[in-house]
Formats: C-alpha cells, sequence, structure tokens
C-alpha cells in the first residue's frame, strides 16, 4: 500500500470509529462514513467491498497490534518491562480494549458485535492455547481452551457494559475465576 492508500484508509478508519462511537453499527450507513471521510463512493469500494468488509479490517488492524509479540510501551501503559506470562499479556489486551471502548461499545451493540466476538476468539486461540500447553489438565485442552476463550470473550462484554473497572480489576477478575491462575 502507498502512502497515500495508507492515509486514505487511516482516514476512513477514523471516520468509521468516530461513528461507532455515537451510533450502533447497524444504523451507519456507508455515505455516512463516506462524507465523515471525505472522500469518493469509489475511493471507498476501490478500499473495501462492503461495511461488513471494513469492520473486519478494522478488528484485524486492532488485534494484529494488540495480539503481538513483542509488548511495548504505549500512551496508556507499559508492559515492556514486564517478564511476559499470560496476567501480564491479558492486561496488555485489556489496556487496548479500553483505549478502544467508545467506539467498540458500538460494535458490540448489535450484530456487529458477533462479527467482532469470532474475530476476537480467533486471536484468543493463540494467547490460550500456548498458555495450555503448559498446564496440565484432567479434562481435554480442547474443552479448556474453548472454555477459556468464551469466559475471556464474555468477560470483556460484560465489562464494556460495567466500565468503572480497570483492566487489571478485570484481569484479576477473570484469573480468579480460571483453573492456573
Amino acid at each position: 500500500m502507498d502512502r497515500r492508500q495508507k492515509k486514505t484508509r487511516a482516514a476512513v478508519f477514523q471516520a468509521f470509529t468516530s461513528l461507532l462511537e455515537k451510533k450502533s453499527y447497524s444504523n451507519i450507513s456507508v455515505q455516512e462514513i463516506i462524507d465523515a471521510a471525505n472522500i469518493g463512493r469509489s475511493t471507498f469500494y476501490s478500499h473495501f467491498e462492503t461495511k461488513d468488509e471494513l469492520l473486519k479490517a478494522l478488528c484485524t488492524e486492532i488485534f494484529e497490534h494488540v495480539f503481538s509479540d513483542e509488548l511495548t510501551q504505549e500512551k496508556t501503559h507499559d508492559f515492556s518491562t514486564e517478564k511476559k506470562d499470560i496476567k501480564a499479556e491479558i492486561t496488555h489486551i485489556l489496556y487496548h480494549i479500553k483505549d478502544s471502548s467508545s467506539y467498540i461499545r458500538g460494535i458490540l451493540a448489535c450484530e456487529s458485535g458477533e462479527m467482532f466476538m469470532r474475530y476476537f476468539k480467533a486471536y484468543l486461540e493463540k494467547v490460550f492455547a500456548n498458555e495450555l500447553n503448559k498446564h496440565k489438565q484432567d479434562v481435554p485442552q480442547e474443552y479448556m481452551l474453548n472454555h477459556m476463550i468464551c469466559d475471556f470473550a464474555e468477560t470483556v462484554r460484560w465489562w464494556m457494559e460495567h466500565d468503572q473497572y480497570s483492566p487489571e480489576e478485570i484481569s484479576r477478575f477473570f484469573f480468579s475465576t480460571t483453573p492456573f491462575a
């Protein structure tokens, strides 16, 4: 992607996330995104075939950063000096979700929430599969993996409705109900 394409894509993401802060996904039209991004219809469609495709691209961009192998210092948190373990990794993920919560709430508020959760769970599978390999369970690993993924995903969904808790508190809640706390 050249610099101009990246700039356009960033403008579309910014317009889309701004709209998600005010409206649910299902109530946002492609025309509103185009108007907010100040681009033409053909430009939008040269980047994204549909609004669902835009949501998928946004989720991919969020998750590729959030779930990167490197924990780096960022504006709202710094896990770069932490020993890389599952608790630090989960708390790091929670900080990113909190940083994006204003529009993640808009995504989760309607049918787009299931699409978001499907992508989210796919990334979580990698995190928890690595951790489960370190622990012996007396239940099938596939069952435990599904349990961990669903439990954490639903913890995030709950947190978006009860946002008075910090990422550290949500991490503590999650690990107090997790087999390898």
